[in-house]
């Protein structure tokens, strides 16, 4: 099925893009230029860390598929992979490869939820950082985030559904990347140097606030708006 081709999902510092090891190299990488255009404003400027399996790829598949990620402004900084070929292919292109599985970011045991949960509640999938992100830092999800710490200016958080930070949003931050209007952005101090949310998008006002407390951005009446939460 063409849905098998290509697998994307959120890892520490970018994305990781699973491509079929059976599928035509032309099917695979047509199906992931497509994915890629589809949500450009969501996967604008992330490090992807491609993973191949056992495939066979020759320098000239692999250089076009870094040529296909760098045309749409995004960097091929791993690939992963266990054939010999591959390998060799990614080190003549100066591209680092390792012969392990990327594992996905989860949250951590501690944190999770212990209360059981009814079956008949459907979560959404989301990731938790539990430090700050600092200047040149990006995360990408295809769900929510949450940052257990300050977003700093410099750093940015793309999101497909919420965002919350626990902490200073001094940073940039996009929720509903995928046009979500629905989705929100909590912060226990709110002064992102710009937020969006779908295709609204405000910054914060100059000058300094005089009282701190936690905000919840959101949009209504077609524009965004930001509400205390005490």
């Amino acid at each position: 099925m063409q849905e098998e081709l290509v697998a994307i999902k959120g890892v520490n510092d970018g994305l990781l893009i699973s491509l079929s090891a059976t599928e035509s190299w032309q099917s695979v990488t047509d199906q992931l230029a497509a994915r890629i255009d589809e949500k450009a404003p969501f996967y604008a400027g992330a490090n992807i860390t491609v993973e191949l399996g056992e495939r066979p790829v020759p320098k000239y598949e692999l250089s076009s598929l870094k040529a296909l990620l760098e045309r749409r402004g995004l960097t091929l900084s791993l690939v992963r992979s266990e054939s010999n070929t591959t390998q060799m292919s990614a080190a003549s292109l100066d591209v680092p490869t390792d012969n392990h599985h990327a594992a996905p970011i989860a949250p951590e045991p501690a944190l999770l939820e212990t209360a059981p949960v009814n079956p008949e509640e459907k979560g959404t999938q989301g990731v938790l950082f539990r430090r700050t992100l600092r200047s040149g830092r990006t995360i990408h999800s295809e769900g929510h985030v949450i940052v257990f710490g300050d977003v700093n200016p410099g750093a940015k958080v793309i999101a497909a559904g919420d965002i919350i930070v626990w902490g200073k949003l001094r940073g940039y931050v996009h929720a509903g990347a995928g046009g979500d209007e629905s989705a929100i952005v909590c912060a226990l101090e709110m002064s992102p140097s710009q937020l969006r949310i779908a295709e609204y998008v405000v910054t914060s006002p100059t000058g300094k606030r005089r009282k701190i407390k936690p905000e919840v951005a959101l949009v209504r009446g077609n524009q965004i708006i930001v509400e205390s939460r005490e």
